[in-house]
């Protein structure tokens, strides 16, 4: 093809190109703005930290008395204490962040209580379970029982009941669940 034909064939595609390009080609990813809004979660670092935080806590398990069955109840696999992602009962308060004080605690026994909830790190959260941890229950009279385990460490959820069932433990980690994801990572 000689060279002229070649020109005039590049000349009539630019002009044919030139006149349907007179409009801008609508942009193909147009779509992606509204798959965006469709699927797109705007939240706060803090939220996430207390939700992760609050589903991965390391139970410390300090049975005291018979309420320390339910306890044991609540870990197998008809309670399956395993789906609120506390899988292991911690033996070490090094790796605990939630203490379950279940049962009598007695006056000789409250140093050692006390002590590993100091060794706990930080942060640190404890659920009384049974009336015995909560205020001494029947035996609150006796000069060895301590009427209440909140004289010796803060509690942060009371699990009522004597013993209470493995659904009323499971109630209690719910809502150090809500406590954990209402507070903020920042200090006041």
């Amino acid at each position: 093809m000689p060279l002229k034909e070649i020109d005039i064939a590049e000349g009539l595609k630019i002009n044919s190109l030139m006149e349907a390009s007179q409009q801008p080609i609508p942009d193909p990813d147009k779509w992606l703005d509204e798959e965006i809004r469709r699927n797109v979660l705007i939240t706060t670092v803090d939220y996430v930290l207390d939700w992760a935080r609050s589903r991965s806590l390391f139970p410390l398990m300090f049975g005291l008395a018979c309420c320390a069955f339910e306890m044991i109840g609540a870990a197998a696999s008809r309670f399956d204490i395993a789906r609120f992602g506390m899988d292991i009962f911690r033996w070490s308060p090094r790796q605990a962040d939630l203490m379950i004080v279940a049962g009598t605690l007695t006056w000789k026994m409250a140093p050692a209580v006390k002590l590993v909830y100091e060794q706990m790190p930080e942060p640190k959260w404890v659920i009384a379970m049974g009336q015995c941890a909560i205020s001494g229950g029947p035996f609150r009279e006796s000069y060895s029982v301590v009427p209440g385990i909140n004289r010796i460490i803060p509690v942060d959820v009371y699990v009522p009941g004597c013993p209470p069932r493995p659904e009323g433990l499971l109630h209690g980690i719910r809502k150090i669940h809500e406590k954990i994801i209402r507070e903020s990572i920042k200090k006041a």
